[in-house]
């Protein structure tokens, strides 16, 4: 596999595609350069060799080749795990967008971050607000509301144009195909586009009004 980013960026994608704690990856990685060899989880690492100032990895998972890579000594010899810090680089949050969006078929409520695209969700209809009269930027009149829906993991608006509005009520579970997740006015909400889609679908034992404790954050 080709590096992309830093090494600390590429072991911290590693330990996210492989469900592998950061800091046991950071340790086995310096047990390896110390005693050739070691696991972390579910994969082993090897340190095949020693050239000047780096170190050469290897890294299986079962009788599969993760990587094989150089890591400069200076990695080991940082204050804080370079791994663990390169978790919370926009590198690493692009990455889990990226993951998330492919598996949005599973979403919930709590999953939701700001530019998410093609998102699936099924959740409870709360409360539909009365419209609001807008003049839109394409020059003619629209009905608008927010509406507020809730899964077992918290609550979320969900922007309603026109004939959208009379389509769903109070109480209803919806089915909301192809949707993005966009900030407006400092808050987070669900936007449906043209290629979108919302549905009445049968309950699916969505609570009806979730405890405030779970509802989501945003970042």
């Amino acid at each position: 596999m080709r590096i992309k980013g830093t090494v600390g960026q590429y072991f911290a994608f590693l330990s996210i595609k492989y469900d592998v704690d950061p800091d046991k990856l950071f340790a086995a990685l310096i047990s390896a350069l110390e005693n050739r060899e070691s696991t972390c989880e579910n994969l082993s690492i090897t340190c095949r060799k020693k050239i000047r100032d780096k170190a050469i990895f290897l890294i299986t998972r079962g009788h599969k080749v993760i990587a094989q890579l150089p890591i400069p000594e200076n990695f080991f010899l940082k204050e804080t795990n370079p791994i663990a810090d390169s978790r919370n680089t926009d590198y690493i949050r692009g990455y889990l967008v990226k993951k998330a969006n492919r598996s949005s078929n599973s979403l919930h409520v709590a999953d939701l971050k700001t530019g998410m695209k093609q998102i699936n969700l099924r959740a409870r209809v709360v409360e539909i607000p009365e419209p609001k009269r807008v003049f839109t930027r394409f020059g003619n009149y629209a009905a608008v509301t927010n509406a507020l829906i809730a899964d077992e993991t918290g609550n979320i608006k969900l922007c309603l144009w026109n004939e959208q509005i009379g389509s769903i009520s109070e109480g209803d579970i919806i089915q909301i195909e192809n949707a993005c997740a966009s900030m407006f006015k400092g808050e987070q909400q669900l936007r449906i586009g043209k290629n979108g889609k919302l549905s009445v679908v049968e309950d699916q034992g969505i609570p009806s009004s979730p405890a405030r404790s779970h509802e989501a954050h945003f970042t």
